[in-house]
């Protein structure tokens, strides 16, 4: 009988966790290492993310590799991909956390520029499939991969602008939500194509994290509409979720969307 513990651990394998160089993409890349996965750190702009790779390694003991793509471009993307899979000889474990929030502009559909509706799409939901596209190749040839994607409880429940306009902060995008909901539902359907290949696929929907940047105001009336009565803590809250659905320990659930909200999705 394989103990728990031994389930989660992922010595020798190779994770490639998009847009980690902070917030929850980071914790994640923390997780994933701790468990001993070997990690790739992608961004737009590899400077920003070489230094945060070596104190990966230095921490963890692990293999670190940095590359850097817009995940717009596919053949950005497919030739990191190539990279990656010829540096390690496999890419293990995918988990698309790359993405954006409101934009410059106005959050307000009616006053939002088309052009930041058309980025939000782009960068949270092509750039999301062009990675699956990418990694998955590598994936059937070996028989197996696990595909982590971020969604969000955007893509799950409406928001109430009035706790943002009494917080004074910009409200969420509507064409946010558009996307996080077809990350959502495209996680259920790639999970149906790649089942018979024997990957996984499976996406965490997290809810509000307190990253210090968000006006008092607008934690107090989140954290009210929470039933655990809190918003999700950077470095914690996020870890257990990715480790589970990225190891052994996660084998047979797949098509998943895993919600890390403290409840806020279960309450009207």
């Amino acid at each position: 009988m394989k103990k728990v513990f031994d389930m989660l651990r992922l010595d020798g394998k190779t994770a490639m966790v998009t847009g980690s160089h902070a917030w929850l993409g980071y914790d994640i890349v923390c997780a994933l290492a701790e468990a001993g996965a070997n990690i790739v750190m992608t961004s737009r702009n590899k400077a920003s993310i070489e230094e945060v790779a070596k104190e990966i390694s230095k921490t963890y003991g692990v293999k670190t590799m940095t590359v850097e793509f817009d995940q717009r471009n596919f053949e950005a993307v497919s030739k990191a991909m190539d990279e990656v899979a010829c540096t390690f000889g496999t890419i293990d474990i995918l988990v698309n956390n790359a993405g954006g929030g409101s934009g410059a502009s106005e959050g307000n559909l009616l006053e939002r520029d088309a052009e930041d509706i058309r980025e939000m799409i782009d960068i949270n939901l092509t750039g999301m499939l062009f990675c699956c596209k990418a990694a998955v190749k590598y994936m059937i040839k070996q028989k197996s991969g696990k595909i982590i994607n971020l969604g969000s409880i955007a893509g799950i429940v409406g928001r109430d602008r009035a706790m943002y306009n009494k917080a004074g902060k910009n409200e969420q995008p509507v064409d946010y939500a558009a996307a996080k909901g077809g990350v959502i539902s495209a996680t259920r359907d790639l999970a149906g194509l790649l089942s018979p290949h024997g990957i996984c696929v499976n996406s965490i929907s997290p809810g509000g994290f307190d990253k210090g940047d968000l006006p008092h105001e607008f934690v107090k009336l989140y954290s009210e509409e929470t039933p655990l009565g809190r918003m999700g803590k950077m470095g914690e809250d996020i870890k257990g979720a990715a480790l589970l659905l990225a190891s052994a320990a996660g084998d047979y659930i797949t098509g998943h969307n895993l919600v890390v909200d403290g409840g806020f999705s279960i309450w009207k």
